[in-house]
């Protein structure tokens, strides 16, 4: 099969569920060219990208491929996470990690979480009083996550804010000078952090993770697993919380009915948190996987060793899966989303992620009855890849 043209081009980058609508319709997996040249296999389908994030012949361990897209060029200390191992080297990190993610942890952080929502509440007001316009990207959905996320690995107050510049910086993809000095920051910043812990544990997570250990073989997560792991949660945890938040928000805002539907019942709350997700999360497309052997996906044989991206806005918006997906409905039945994943690779966070948006959001809705966008929704600018979809800003006003 012939790639197509790059299709990621302006109009994708403005509207990528437009263009995603019109690939889906047109065939259930197209070979795209990615904009660094790399050709791929886009899976666009629900039931298919429901069955490879499934399917044990897709591996997500770059030594499986023969050439194409492979994500990241990581130290070793950064790419032993469970995004990148299969099976049973997946399986024993999973079991060591979630030791550290135990549903007491997550619980014990509720008023926590809530008191951060509280304050940056207090500061988005002052904001708004004093210049009539805030950001709530800056001045809200940024600073909860990093505050929560390194609040979880008691990361220094100092070093916060360089860390979350750091997986911006690499995340934007806009600069490869800029990018692999970031990961040489990030590297280096996780190898003390994991040191100090190593020599003085607390009661965060990384001092769990480093205590952690598999009964039946006195097994423990190595220093780069470790630094791995880290790097993964914090990264992740920042980043996809924010622009969930902004993007969550931005799509109430623009949906007048649904907003004033959760504003009037607040049992509404878990169920929207659900559709949100699936109709605002940022991650286009799950991490690239390697066919070990050839697979078939909606009748398109593909290679061994070719790089297969699952779609996930496009699954989570196929009208062979859900009803009138291109409306958002709070009181959607059917909402089973991916934006967490499927299957070995299901997100360990999904829990604090969903307890922070719900949190966030039903705290702005209380304090902010009148917010609305303060610009046209046509003059948002937004940071846009072939991988994610994600509010730059949401300047707001009341």
């Amino acid at each position: 099969m012939t790639a197509l043209p790059q299709p990621f081009d302006e109009s994708f980058l403005a509207m990528p569920h437009a263009v995603y609508s019109k690939l889906r319709d047109e065939a259930a997996v197209h070979r795209v060219t990615l904009p660094d040249g790399a050709d791929v296999w886009l899976v666009m389908r629900d039931q298919d990208v429901r069955a490879g994030l499934a399917d044990a012949r897709l591996s997500v361990n770059k030594a499986h491929s023969t050439g194409g897209y492979q994500g990241f060029a990581l130290p070793p200390a950064l790419d032993a996470n469970l995004l990148n191992l299969d099976h049973d080297d997946h399986i024993r990190l999973r079991r060591l990690v979630a030791q550290g993610f135990t549903p007491r942890r997550a619980e014990a952080m509720r008023a926590g979480i809530q008191a951060v929502a509280d304050r940056l509440a207090d500061g988005l007001a002052q904001r708004l009083e004093s210049d009539g316009v805030a950001d709530l990207v800056r001045e809200f959905a940024s600073e909860l996550p990093l505050t929560v996320v390194c609040d979880l690995f008691e990361v220094p107050e100092a070093d916060r804010r360089p860390f979350a510049s750091w997986v911006a910086t690499m995340l934007a993809l806009e600069s490869p000078q800029q990018v692999g000095e970031a990961i040489t920051a990030m590297h280096d910043f996780l190898r003390r952090l994991v040191a100090q812990r190593r020599s003085a544990p607390g009661d965060d997570l990384l001092s769990a993770l480093i205590g952690a250990r598999d009964e039946g073989e006195g097994d423990r997560l190595s220093e780069d697993e470790l630094c791995s792991l880290a790097f993964l949660v914090l990264g992740a945890g920042i980043e996809n919380v924010q622009h969930l938040l902004s993007g969550g928000l931005l799509a109430l805002l623009r949906h007048p009915r649904q907003l004033a539907a959760l504003r009037g019942d607040s049992s509404l709350l878990p169920d929207a948190v659900e559709e949100l997700m699936r109709y605002a999360h940022p991650n286009l497309t799950a991490i690239r996987r390697f066919p070990t052997e050839p697979v078939e996906y909606g009748g398109v044989p593909i290679p061994a060793g070719d790089t297969v991206l699952l779609c996930l806005a496009s699954a989570n918006r196929d009208p062979a899966r859900y009803e009138a997906p291109e409306r958002l409905d709070i009181r959607r039945r059917d909402n089973a989303h991916l934006a967490f994943g499927q299957g070995m690779h299901y997100c360990l966070g999904a829990p604090l992620a969903r307890m922070e948006i719900g949190l966030a959001l039903e705290t702005l809705l209380a304090r902010f009855p009148s917010l609305r966008l303060a610009v046209e929704p046509d003059e948002l600018r937004w940071q846009t890849s072939f991988r994610s979809h994600a509010l730059r800003e949401l300047p707001l006003t009341v």
